[in-house]
């Protein structure tokens, strides 16, 4: 190597996202914002399977929706997460699909059952573990993202359980639109020990985290009313996410492993 040869160090961040928007709605200002300083972000998002000819609740979960039974729903959903991570000021480096089934296709049988109980038969969690894994031994990231779990929907607890098993430094963020609903909200147990809060300001990046979660057409209706309420929920919860924090302006709140928190304070 030349003596005037200089060497770029591109950091990476590995975003797990249980179900197709939860890392769009819970943080992708965030994911802009380090995508905006030369960061490399990877989005894995675990239950996306299709299922032909899906019945009963889960069949329900997506007719509720307004779509019909012969539809692909999860093609549909997929799409709708491509569309997002190209969305500007997104631009997610790589997506990832895990090819998991999403709960209702795995004996949880009607909504009290998503927040209910985690089924002794569903060890969903290891696979997680290993098909995570693999994308964090090839992207070897400096961060990883996953849920806190808050709204204790059994998807999100399978994420954080096969997170966790990986013993990687990780940052938690505050699942909406769960936290909206419920922002003093605990988590549920399961998260490390030691942990720290952190916030980080995303006031200039909300123009792409709107963009970017008012792809997910799908579930605009069902989660937040309406595309026309997206924005202002999302800088609404924003706003009072910093105002809890004791910042000015808009902030996305997580609890972080220390070493982590300290990287991201100074990237």
């Amino acid at each position: 190597m030349r003596a005037d040869a200089t060497v770029t160090t591109t950091r990476t961040a590995l975003f797990v996202s249980p179900h197709l928007d939860d890392v769009a709605f819970s943080c992708a200002g965030t994911l802009a914002a380090l995508k905006a300083r030369g960061w490399s972000v990877v989005l894995a998002t675990v239950f996306t399977r299709s299922v032909v000819n899906p019945k009963g609740f889960a069949l329900a979960c997506q007719t509720d929706k307004g779509l019909a039974p012969e539809v692909d729903y999860m093609a549909l959903r997929r799409d709708e997460d491509a569309a997002f991570a190209a969305t500007p000021g997104i631009e997610a480096d790589e997506v990832h699909w895990l090819d998991l089934e999403e709960a209702p296709h795995r004996g949880y049988d009607s909504p009290a059952a998503l927040f209910g109980p985690v089924l002794a038969t569903d060890q969903i969690w290891r696979e997680v573990a290993v098909r995570v894994g693999a994308i964090a031994e090839a992207v070897d990231p400096n961060v990883v993202f996953a849920p806190q779990a808050l709204g204790n929907h059994v998807d999100h607890r399978q994420a954080v359980r096969a997170v966790v098993s990986l013993g990687r430094p990780a940052v938690w963020y505050r699942d909406l639109p769960y936290a909206t609903r419920a922002p003093e909200e605990a988590p549920p147990p399961g998260l490390p020990s030691g942990l720290v809060k952190l916030a980080v300001p995303v006031t200039d990046h909300l123009p792409a985290k709107i963009a970017g979660c008012c792809r997910y057409a799908t579930q605009l209706p069902f989660q937040f009313g309406g595309v026309e309420r997206v924005g202002q929920t999302l800088t609404a919860f924003a706003a009072d996410e910093a105002a809890r924090a004791g910042m000015p302006d808009h902030a996305e709140c997580f609890l972080a492993d220390p070493a982590v928190a300290g990287a991201l304070r100074g990237a």
